[in-house]
This record gives C-alpha cells, structure tokens and sequence, in this order.
C-alpha cells in the first residue's frame, strides 16, 4: 500500500494512492506522529472514504517528525570506488539534522558558504515501533515501509570538516517522498532499480542488489547502537553517479530540477533555488 501525507481543501490527511486517485483516510492530527501505526491506516482504508485525483492534492513529507536520520555511507561498492574509498566492513553510520527534511517539489536551498552541493539518491527505510538490539532474522518486523530519499551534501565542507554532520544537515538537504510504500509490498527492498535525473538526465541507476549491507542488516546494526522509533528515518546509501564522482565534477546550480526515484514507490522531484543572501 502507498501512504500519503498530503493537502486536500486546506486539512491534512493520510491517504491511501491507488494509481492516479487518493482516498482520504484520516485526518493527520488524528494520527500523532510518534504512535502512528501503518496497521491502523490499513484499517482505516478498509472503509469507504472520500476520493480524490493525485493532481489535487498536495503531497507532504511522509515522515515529517523522526526523531533522528540515520544515514549509511559507502553502501554501494560503486559508489565507494567512485569516492576512491574502501568498502567499509561495518555499516558506516552518521546523523542529518531533522530539521534539513522536506517534502516533493519543495525547492532545495543552496547555502550560501558552499559552492559544491551534491545530490544522493536512496532507499529511505522508515520504522513503525520502538526497537532494541534487533536481530537481522526480525529486522523487517519493525519496518514500517519505503520511501526516496535525496542525502544532499556540501562536499567542500564534508571534505574541509572530516566528518558529515554540517555538510548533509542544512536546512532542506533532505528531500523525502513521494509517499511511503509498505513493507508488505516490497518486503526486504533487496532488488529494486534506483536513480536520478537532474535536468531530465540520468545520472545515477543502479540496484538495491548492490547495497554492501541490506535493509536487515542495517536495521540490526542500527538498534544496536540506540533505540530506534516510530517514524525514524534510516537512509540506506547512494549508488555511483553523484556530482562528486563525475569528471569533470559537477555541482548543483540554481534552476536545476533533480527527480530521484526507486522502482516500486515513485519519484521524488525537488528544484534548486539559491538562498537569500540578504
């Protein structure tokens, strides 16, 4: 199933997709982030409810308040050749900022102290209850479905810190969406193309079949090192063909579009717009 947080006449509401219509299931505010259940909206969408077109609604980030994002780094082999680093033994993990999430078609902002924005297309993993010391062998039963992600990254500052916390956490660096599809739907995500076009040019496609270490593993590795929570966001790594990689490189500009994508939930579109300087 494809859930939607979205606009209809002014009131937020979860809505279940179904090709090219939404049907409305509950008002957002009836489900409070942190204690919202996929299983509840399911059951919710069993009754008839009011059907809309997907053009008239206005989609919104799924996840709009995680606790935290946790990103995995070097989780493709190519796009750690390209980055001219080693595959890392252990999932690499780091941290964006909540605040740096939106929603489709809200504009990214460039920063005005970096001049090498990057985009990452990946395979958002969002979870449905409080989990600890997970095992691989029951990870998928604390997920609560899929979304697309875009880690966008000041690769200047990246390089200039060491570290990736400043470089992937300004405001709006984090693009999720369209809609976040469940876990019934695409089980373990082993298998599914991924991508990006910027300006309606590939640049990025690969397979979820190439990530070092999978959803399972991930989510394992993770609730190992701290209680995971309704709604948090586990991105899962980018594959090869990210500016940084490119030769000669290549950065994001304003009036650039980039629309990210994986097979089986849907694209994600974000224009580029430069920030006020004054």
């Amino acid at each position: 199933m494809k859930l939607a947080r979205c606009v209809h006449d002014g009131d937020v509401w979860w809505g279940a997709v179904e090709g090219q219509e939404v049907r409305l299931l509950a008002p957002a505010d009836s489900v409070p982030v942190g204690t919202w259940s996929v299983s509840a909206l399911e059951s919710r969408a069993k009754n008839p409810g009011a059907v809309v077109a997907l053009p008239d609604v206005g989609l919104l980030n799924p996840v709009p308040a995680p606790s935290k994002i946790v990103c995995v780094g070097l989780n493709y082999r190519d796009h750690a050749a390209e980055s001219g680093m080693p595959i890392p033994e252990t999932p690499l993990i780091f941290a964006k900022f909540p605040g740096s999430l939106i929603g489709p078609a809200t504009p990214v902002v460039l920063p005005v102290d970096s001049d090498s924005v990057d985009w990452e297309v990946e395979l958002a993993i969002v979870v449905s209850r409080p989990a600890r010391h997970v095992p691989a062998s029951r990870a998928l039963d604390v997920v609560a479905g899929y979304t697309v992600s875009n880690d966008v990254s000041a690769r200047d500052l990246q390089l200039s810190d060491g570290q990736f916390v400043r470089a992937k956490s300004y405001d709006t660096f984090c693009p999720v969406g369209p809609w976040l599809v469940t876990v019934d739907e695409l089980g373990a995500a082993d298998d599914l193309e991924i991508g990006l076009r910027l300006n309606g040019e590939i640049l990025q496609c690969s397979r979820t079949s190439q990530l070092v270490f999978g959803v399972a593993e991930i989510v394992a590795f993770c609730s190992r090192v701290a209680t995971l929570n309704p709604g948090d966001l586990i991105l899962s790594g980018t594959p090869h063909g990210t500016g940084y990689g490119l030769d000669p490189q290549r950065y994001l500009r304003p009036g650039d579009e980039m629309t990210a994508w994986v097979e089986g939930i849907g694209e994600l579109t974000n224009p580029v717009v430069a920030a006020d300087r004054s």
